[in-house]
C-alpha cells in the first residue's frame, strides 16, 4: 500500500509518499515560505503553496520511484492550521483525487507529528510534547484517542522564540546545528535574566514572558536576556511535560515540533524522563517539524482502517483539537 501525503498547515508546503513496508518513508520533500518581514501572512504563504505544489509533487514521486497510479490514496492535512494555506493543500489533493479517481484521507495535523515520532522511536504509547510556532501541547494516549492534559493559554514556544528574534533584530529565527538564533545569542552569558514564570498545572503562558523580555532587551545585558529567555520557556515546557508524565504514568516521551530540533531542549526532556524511569528518543528534524511525510504516514495508518473521503467531500478545520480526533489504533 502506498498513500502520498500532504502538508500544508501553515509556511510550509510538502508532500512525503508512504508505504507499509520498510523502509516506510519513501519521498519527503517540502519547501519553506519566509516573509519579506514579520510573521505569516496566510494569503501569501497560500500563493507560495499553489506556486510549489507541482514542482514538489513531481520530485516526491521520482525520488520515490512511484507513479501516481500506483498511489492509493491521497491524505492532506485537514487542520489545524491557516484557512488560507490549509484550503490550498486540500485544493491540490481534490484536484489529484478527482482526476486520478483517487480517495482522499483527512489528517490532523498534531496527531500526524506524534505517529511519525511513534513510527522512528518505535514506542508504542509515549508522552508526546508538541512544540511549534502555533501550539504548545503535552498529550498522552488514552482510549481511542490522545487525552491533552496541558497545552499553552496563548501563544506557542515558537511563536515566542521567533517573535523575540524578529522585534530585536537577532536574525532569521531557526538555523541549522540544533539552535535557535535566541540560543546563539546567548553564549558567553554566565547565568540568566530573571524573567516571569508562568505555569498554571499543566497548562503554562508566553505572553508575559515575550513582554517581559522585550522590555529587558533594551534595559539589561543582551546575554543574559536571551539566556533567560530559553532558559525560562524550556523549563516550563520540561515543567509541565512532568506533571502530565507522573500522571499518565507513560514510560516513553517524543518531543516533536519546530522547536524539537532544539539541543538545548532536548537535553532538559531526556533528563527529566531519565528521573522517572521513562525513555527518550529524538526524531530527525526533518520528521520533527512539519512534512509531508507525517501525514501521508498517518494517513496510511487511517486509510487501514476504512478512513477515506471522497474529493467532493473533503473539507479543512481550522481549530481542529487532537483530543477530538478518534484513533482506531489505540
Amino acid at each position: 500500500m502506498i498513500v502520498l501525503g500532504i502538508e500544508s498547515t501553515a509556511h510550509t508546503f510538502g508532500v512525503g509518499i508512504a508505504t507499509d513496508k520498510e523502509p516506510y518513508i519513501l519521498a519527503n520533500v517540502f519547501h519553506t515560505y519566509v516573509p519579506k518581514e514579520g510573521g505569516i501572512h496566510p494569503r501569501e504563504a497560500a500563493r507560495h503553496h499553489a506556486v510549489w505544489a507541482p514542482k514538489l509533487l513531481r520530485e516526491a514521486l521520482e525520488k520515490a520511484k512511484v507513479d501516481i497510479e500506483e498511489v492509493e490514496a491521497i491524505a492532506y492535512s485537514a487542520g489545524p492550521g491557516l484557512g488560507p494555506c490549509l484550503r490550498t493543500g486540500a485544493a491540490v489533493a481534490r484536484a489529484l483525487g478527482a482526476f486520478f479517481n483517487k480517495p482522499l484521507v483527512p489528517v490532523n495535523h498534531s496527531l500526524a507529528h506524534i505517529e511519525i515520532a511513534r513510527l522512528f522511536t518505535g514506542f508504542k504509547r509515549p508522552l508526546a510534547i508538541y512544540v511549534s510556532g502555533g501550539s504548545t501541547m503535552i498529550s498522552a494516549p488514552a482510549i481511542k484517542r490522545y487525552r491533552v492534559y496541558g497545552e499553552t493559554l496563548d501563544i506557542g514556544l515558537g511563536n515566542l522564540l521567533d517573535t523575540f528574534a524578529r522585534e530585536t533584530g537577532l536574525g532569521p529565527p531557526f538555523v541549522k546545528g540544533g539552535k535557535h538564533v535566541v540560543e546563539i545569542c546567548s553564549e558567553g552569558a554566565e547565568e540568566p535574566e530573571l524573567l516571569p514564570y508562568t505555569v498554571q498545572g499543566v497548562d503554562l503562558s508566553f505572553s508575559g514572558l515575550l513582554t517581559a523580555a522585550l522590555k529587558a532587551w533594551k534595559e539589561k545585558d543582551k546575554k543574559k536576556v536571551c539566556y533567560g529567555l530559553w532558559e525560562t520557556a524550556y523549563d516550563m515546557v520540561t515543567e509541565v511535560a512532568e506533571r502530565a508524565l507522573v500522571h499518565s504514568k507513560m514510560k516513553e516521551v517524543v518531543l516533536v515540533g519546530g522547536v524539537a530540533g532544539s539541543r538545548k531542549l532536548q537535553e532538559k526532556v531526556k533528563l527529566m524522563s531519565e528521573e522517572h524511569g521513562a525513555k527518550f528518543k529524538p526524531i530527525p528534524y526533518e520528521f520533527a517539524r512539519d512534512n509531508g511525510a507525517m501525514i501521508a504516514w498517518t494517513g496510511l495508518l487511517l486509510y487501514k482502517h476504512g478512513v477515506k473521503v471522497k474529493p467532493e467531500e473533503a473539507r479543512v478545520f481550522q481549530r481542529w483539537r487532537l483530543d477530538e480526533v478518534e484513533v482506531p489504533w489505540l
